[in-house]
Formats: structure tokens, C-alpha cells, sequence
């Protein structure tokens, strides 16, 4: 059991039976009352976030969670399998668990597996990934390194700006925590 005071960032807590990652909290006295806690929650499950606010004090659950490296295999329509690479386990995970990490899923990837009572239920990505351009507007001569950007479609079906002068077929480094262009890779 953790209580208020226990909080910092990254601290994985259970509330009504959820796991939650603390994301940011701020401890409060007003002047009349006793002290709160206001904090910021990321849903380990479903990857919503919720900002409840809590009495000083108050205790909360120690998830039944692991993390576990795991390695993309394929995706069959809405799920995704993922294998354990010490003892050849695999592990299914929906769609819509994975929400836009989906986007960014290569073929034989390594990522960390988050299970929550046995049951995998997420996935931690690499910060970023090398994706291969499959659409985009031809490179006209003349078109420069400058802030100016097109849209490319990538191999896994993400949409991201790129400058002006990349064009299909190139790889590109693509950001996985906000879908944005790193570099040319």
C-alpha cells in the first residue's frame, strides 16, 4: 500500500482494481481543511488520463503488474502477437489496447510488454522508429532543407510531415511518443 506522501513521478498505483502511472502530482493545504493531493493518472489499461484529487494521507493499492521484453511478431486484423524471446511465449494484444502504438509497429520490433494480473495489456515502444515512405508529393528541384513540409504516408500507414525534399522510398526516423519526423535515416 502506498499513500500520498509515497507519490513521485512514474509510480505505478491501483485504484478501484485500475493500475495507474503517476504522471504529475502537487501536494496543497488551503487554508481551511486538511491537505490535498491533486494528480495527473495515465490508465496503464486503456492509456486515459484522469486527474483526481485525493486527501493527504489517503492510501491506494500496489499493482499486480511486470514488465517483460517482448518482440512483435504479426498482426492478424485487430491482434497484434508478440513473442517472449527467452521461452517462445506469445501474447496477443487488441487494437485498440494498443491505441497509437499500433501505428509504429515493425516487424520483428523490440518492445516491453506490460502484464496486469498475468494479462498482457500494453506496450512500451522504442523512442523512435525507421519507417519507410510509401506516399508523398514528388521532390521538385529547388526544394530545400527550409521549415517547410509536406505530408508523407509511411509503411505502416502513418501520416507525418516531412520536408520538401524527401520522397517515396526513402526511411525516415519517426518519433514514437508524438508521431513527428525526426530525421532522415
Amino acid at each position: 500500500m502506498y499513500t500520498t506522501s509515497d507519490f513521485r513521478r512514474g509510480l505505478r498505483i491501483e485504484i478501484d482494481g485500475t493500475p495507474y502511472s503517476i504522471i504529475e502530482f502537487e501536494h496543497h493545504k488551503p487554508g481551511k481543511g486538511a491537505a490535498i493531493t491533486r494528480c495527473r493518472l495515465r490508465n496503464l489499461v486503456t492509456g486515459q488520463i484522469t486527474s483526481p484529487t485525493m486527501r493527504s494521507g489517503e492510501k491506494v493499492g500496489t499493482p499486480d503488474i511486470e514488465d517483460k521484453d517482448g518482440q512483435f511478431l504479426f498482426a492478424s486484423g485487430d491482434t497484434y502477437t508478440f513473442m517472449d524471446p527467452v521461452s517462445y511465449e506469445q501474447y496477443e494484444i487488441t487494437k485498440e489496447m494498443l491505441g497509437e502504438s499500433a501505428l509504429f509497429l515493425v516487424d520483428g520490433m523490440n518492445v516491453s510488454i506490460l502484464f496486469f494480473q498475468g494479462k498482457a495489456v500494453s506496450v512500451d515502444l522504442p523512442n523512435s522508429v525507421v519507417l519507410k515512405i510509401t506516399e508523398t508529393e514528388p521532390a521538385v528541384k529547388g526544394d530545400t532543407a527550409t521549415n517547410a513540409t509536406k505530408k508523407a504516408k509511411l509503411s505502416t500507414g502513418h501520416v507525418v510531415h516531412v520536408p520538401l525534399f524527401m520522397k517515396e522510398g526513402e526511411m525516415v526516423k519517426v518519433d514514437t511518443r508524438t508521431g513527428d519526423y525526426v530525421e532522415r535515416a
